[in-house]
């Protein structure tokens, strides 16, 4: 098919040009002096990004589940009790990771669709009366549902139940999309991937630590090697990597934060929330219904559609790629073949987002659900004039 496919998951996004031409520079000596101004170049953007003055970067060839393991074994130790906040497949993850390390696990578990209720966290912290709990883990944005949960008010239930428990948070889906501040919010890990709001191809496990994480590594027993961090904070000081690095993508990070920086977080933040708006409005034109049933819950990044009675979203969105050449997010864990999810996140502009809602009404109606074409570009096109 001629033209530019769709990928309108939630991630692994498209790669700007400016990326894919950065990243094509010649590999150079990861002992030498351009690759340490290189390592450090990135260290100190990405504090910029994780909106943190305190917090150590450290950067690791992998995944987000490869930073999922690394924050959990160097903060904590086999037997240690943990509260796993789970409203989705990837909290699910995150906390089948501990429990795979020996971690005991107490599950706050909450409903597809519902963010993570920082009374309900405060509660089980004051029941905790002899701070048995060492860390409560959250994801920000469980990217299975397109709900986005309080952090900050996270954070405060931990400070009013006087918990000294971490706050460990998978920021893989909201960093540099959604407003997310490591100090300001009392973080002590955060985790990501390169793949979504930095705009780079899979590879890379990035995490901001605290200081108090940091103290907690040193009495931490959990079985480690690649993902010590020790070695990693030690060399990445002399701009080094303890193993081979990721050269390539380092030089598309670096370019990575510079255009947000060119860009201004706060523009950023807008530009999703403006993009995730108009998305909303128009799956709700077609008479569709979110996932997400609390509007101050609605993720920037992406939109899960629940699919009519009936009909089945794995199909659907085979239909969609048979056809258009259109990727669409599939159900994940308890929603499967339950909800369809579009991505809206990355370098992406009114344009872009306008061109996979067409693919969007087009596909569903050929697939056979009863819904007016035009409707939900119209509510959306109608919202970007609104607000520009």
């Amino acid at each position: 098919m001629s033209g530019r496919p769709f990928l309108q998951i939630p991630g692994p996004t498209l790669v700007p040009e400016r990326i894919v031409r950065a990243m094509s520079e010649s590999i150079i000596d990861h002992r030498g002096p351009r690759f340490a101004a290189l390592v450090h170049e990135c260290l100190e953007g990405l504090k910029g990004i994780f909106q943190t003055d305190k917090g150590q970067i450290m950067i690791y060839p992998g995944s987000g589940t490869g930073a999922w393991e690394a924050c959990l074994v160097n903060t904590l130790s086999p037997g240690d009790r943990v509260l796993a906040c789970v409203n989705g497949h990837f909290s699910t993850g995150f906390a089948k990771t501990a429990v795979a390390y020996g971690i005991d696990v107490d599950r706050l578990d909450l409903p597809y669709g519902a963010g993570v209720p920082a009374d309900r966290v405060e509660e089980r912290l004051r029941a905790d009366t002899t701070h048995q709990l060492r860390a409560v883990l959250v994801v920000h944005n469980e990217t299975s549902t397109g709900v986005t949960s309080n952090v900050a008010a996270i954070r405060a239930a931990l400070d009013r139940a006087r918990h000294p428990a971490l706050l460990l948070v998978d920021v893989v889906s909201s960093l540099a999309s959604i407003d997310f501040r490591v100090d300001a919010w009392g973080v002590d890990v955060a985790l990501t991937g390169p793949q979504k709001g930095l705009m780079l191809p899979p590879g890379l496990a990035i995490l901001a630590v605290s200081d108090k994480a940091l103290h907690a590594s040193e009495k931490a027993r959990c079985p480690r090697a690649y993902w010590d961090w020790a070695p990693v904070v030690e060399r990445n000081k002399r701009g080094e990597f303890p193993y081979t690095p990721a050269t390539s993508l380092l030089f598309g990070l670096r370019e990575s934060v510079r255009m947000l920086s060119e860009e201004g977080l706060p523009n950023v933040f807008k530009r999703h929330a403006r993009l995730g708006e108009a998305c909303r409005r128009a799956v709700q034109a077609l008479g569709l219904r979110l996932l997400c049933q609390n509007p101050a819950e609605y993720s920037n990044t992406l939109t899960a559609v629940v699919m009519p009675t009936g009909l089945d979203s794995d199909a659907y969105i085979a239909h969609a790629w048979k056809t258009l050449d259109m990727s669409l997010g599939v159900g994940l864990g308890d929603v499967k073949g339950k909800v369809f999810r579009i991505g809206h996140l990355g370098s992406l502009n009114e344009l872009e987002l306008l061109g996979g809602l067409a693919g969007v009404e087009l596909t569903l109606k050929s697939f056979g659900v009863d819904l007016r074409l035009g409707a939900g570009l119209a509510a959306a096109e109608q919202y970007l004039l609104d607000t520009r």
